[in-house]
């Protein structure tokens, strides 16, 4: 019997482990209106954004987030040490509460694309960090180490996830759904604010034991899939890596330290809600001319940005399209035959050349020597087009989304798609709840 319990113990460590815990949130007898408080991740906000929240109320949350930086900085007194003075300042003062119990905190975003409407449901918790030969959490993107050190140091500071990671798991037979439309449609919700995009984000508080366990049950031993927060998510895995070298003996931590999980919004991969965006491509300078392209793709000129959209979307059905939008006019390239990605994409396995991103720069970026910081990442068509009418590009390429099941297809391959090929809409909002490091 007790040769077996080592084999018990690495299988319950390598399960997926979440729990609930007592976040910290906006007091809303100190904080009235939300919606002036809050603001997106760190990652997708603009130096003009940066600015206008920061103005916007003196308890926003970019003030601990995003700070800005002073000419007078040094290493006892920065964005960093401010944050944390921030933070504590607004949690003496009752701006900032910590719940009384623990709880899993359901979180409902309503949002409109293309004219419709839509509801997307998850639920934030903590997530246990993993060793990587144990792990079942997969990422699918390319890292930057600045945003880690930057990261990094802020959460050094604080001693606080400031922002969730977010993250897919299979709930096909929608459990987690119908916990949600039992024990908590109908409560009061937490939190309801509207963004600057329009988009309502209404958070509500579930501490049921027994539904809170059924929620836990449901994502044991899942794999999960990192849709946004990359950085984020490897930041916590350096601030534990870190934190367990303080123990003379590994086996001296018990494993249940608040440094081995990580603030994490779940939400199912099998909804028709998640929506994911494509990032386009806008070259600022083309070193030389396309007139290759016929080698190697069908071209057909398109009259409209919308016509372009319509037949991007059914081209891409069954074939690797994307658009391209010059000053001389709109055109839709369709590659001739699938196997020239195996002549020319020789880099990882057949889902990841298969990535319309990579395709695009294999077959035209790469070959023309287009440099790095010459590419402009968005995925607002309006900016595409603008950059190239205003003459601040030579040229945009628009593309379709990356499937979910190819996206996952490569996370499970450990592989990692090039930064900026995936945008999962929308964001999940920064200050809604906060997870204290040293609790």
């Amino acid at each position: 019997m007790i040769s077996t319990l080592p084999g018990i113990w690495y299988y319950l460590l390598a399960m997926t482990q979440i729990k609930p815990f007592k976040a910290v949130f906006y007091n809303k007898e100190k904080v009235e209106d939300l919606s002036k408080v809050v603001c997106p991740p760190y990652d997708v906000i603009s130096p003009q954004e940066q600015n206008d929240f920061h103005n916007l109320h003196p308890n926003n949350f970019i003030h601990i987030l995003l700070g800005k930086d002073r000419a007078q900085d040094n290493k006892t007194e920065n964005k960093y040490t401010r944050a944390k003075e921030i933070f504590e300042k607004w949690l003496k003062s009752r701006v900032l509460i910590e719940d009384d119990q623990e709880a899993i905190y359901f979180y409902r975003q309503e949002f409109q694309v293309r004219g419709e409407k839509h509801g997307r449901l998850g639920f934030i918790a903590l997530m246990k960090l993993q060793d990587p030969k144990d792990s079942k959490i997969y990422p699918h993107e390319k890292t930057h180490a600045e945003a880690k050190e930057d990261r990094f140091r802020l959460w050094s500071s604080v001693k606080a996830n400031l922002s969730s990671i977010f993250v897919c798991f299979s709930d096909h037979s929608r459990k987690v759904e119908t916990i949600f439309h039992r024990q908590v449609a109908s409560t009061e919700p937490l939190i309801d604010a509207v963004d600057q995009d329009g988009v309502r984000h209404i958070v509500w508080r579930l501490a049921d034991p027994g539904s809170v366990q059924e929620i836990v049950d449901t994502l044991s031993n899942q794999q999960l899939f990192i849709a946004d927060g990359h950085h984020r998510y490897e930041v916590a895995m350096e601030y534990r890596r870190q934190r367990l070298e303080r123990f003379q003996n590994s086996s001296r931590a018990t494993g249940q330290e608040p440094f081995n999980y990580v603030m994490t919004y779940f939400t199912n991969m099998d909804s028709r809600e998640l929506q994911i965006f494509p990032m386009h491509r806008i070259v600022k300078r083309l070193p030389a001319p396309l007139d290759f392209l016929d080698e190697f793709f069908r071209i057909d000129k398109i009259k409209t940005k919308e016509d372009l959209l319509i037949m991007l979307a059914k081209a891409g059905r069954n074939e690797h399209a994307f658009g391209l939008y010059t000053r001389e006019g709109i055109q839709l390239l369709r590659l001739k035959n699938k196997s020239l990605i195996d002549q020319y994409v020789t880099t990882g396995s057949p889902e990841f050349r298969s990535l319309d991103a990579m395709i695009l720069k294999s077959f035209v970026l790469d070959r023309v020597g287009v440099k790095t910081e010459d590419i402009v990442y968005t995925k607002d068509l309006e900016t595409v087009t603008g950059m190239v009418d205003s003459n601040q590009a030579d040229a945009s390429f628009v593309l379709n989304p990356v499937p979910v099941q190819q996206l996952k297809t490569i996370a499970l391959n450990g592989e990692r798609m090039p930064p900026k090929t995936t945008y999962f809409y929308p964001k999940v909002l920064s200050g809604l709840t906060v997870y204290r490091l040293d609790s």
